[in-house]
């Protein structure tokens, strides 16, 4: 064996004695250096890593994969802390990218699911605490790696972040994705995961239903005219979960799709487009 080549290897033996832990995390920790408004980001680790964002103690996969989400109006960059098994921290500063969002002015919808009267703002303030709390915890399942499908065809008539004016009053942003489809039409998991809330009348979005992906991400579907799923069921990709309609605050059939990690509401275009 020649001199140089003797140096090498001895060389490689040394580093590999010496610091297999910063070996492994500085080759495991990987972040995209810049996420849109409304993106949902995936990050990878050390699977014994310890990982922090925005207060919360992100869950780390088997083998290393950690999701979060970015707001709609999110300005500052991402900062996520990550602590390597060996105790070195290291904190890593993701660049947002901000958009101009456009104004949608929706015009015929019931005007008492606009300015609704005092009872039914109860109502409402009800259904939707009861959504909220649904999204404050997650399993541990996997879906949220999935490379997402549509839920349902046709074209986008709605897209995330839009400043909606209901009826000439300002509402607040759209939340997802609006898809234009007929009545009945199938509505199908995106990816796999769990029901979590399953109601087939609430006062603004009809018939609706929740499904948790894992690790904080979930998807929510409104406005179905038909449920086929119940809370607790387990779906694989492409199950049904129900039909499209036009129940609750709707102007016509269509498909509301959106995506959330815990209260964090994120853009399943870009999801699917990831």
């Amino acid at each position: 064996m020649s001199i140089v080549r003797r140096r090498l290897v001895i060389g490689v033996l040394v580093l590999a004695c010496l610091a297999p832990g910063m070996a492994q995390a500085e080759v495991a920790t990987r972040f995209p250096q810049a996420a849109e408004q409304g993106a949902m980001v995936i990050g990878r680790v050390a699977p014994d890593a310890s990982v922090r964002y925005a207060g919360r103690e992100l869950r780390v996969t088997d083998y290393g994969t950690v999701v979060f989400g970015i707001a709609r109006d999110a300005r500052q960059p991402a900062e996520v802390t990550v602590t390597h098994p060996d105790g070195r921290v290291a904190h890593v500063r993701i660049a947002i990218r901000t958009h101009d969002w456009p104004v949608q002015r929706v015009n015929g919808v019931p005007q008492n699911t606009v300015t609704p009267p005092p009872a039914v703002a109860k109502r409402i303030a009800r259904e939707q605490a009861a959504v909220a709390a649904v999204r404050r915890s997650s399993s541990d399942v996997l879906g949220f790696a999935q490379h997402f499908i549509r839920p349902a065809p046709g074209p986008v008539s709605g897209h995330f972040g839009a400043q909606r004016i209901y009826n000439g009053t300002p509402g607040s942003a759209h939340s997802g994705m609006d898809i234009a489809a007929g009545a009945g039409t199938p509505v199908v998991a995106p990816a796999a995961g769990r029901v979590v809330f399953a109601e087939p009348d609430l006062y603004l979005t009809g018939g609706t239903v929740l499904v948790d992906h894992g690790h904080g991400i979930g998807s929510n579907f409104l406005h179905l005219s038909r449920i086929d799923v119940a809370v607790g069921d387990t779906i694989e990709q492409g199950q049904r979960l129900g039909a499209v309609g036009a129940s609750g605050r709707a102007t016509g059939p269509h498909l509301h799709w959106g995506m959330t990690w815990y209260d964090v509401r994120i853009d399943p275009e870009q999801v699917l487009a990831r």
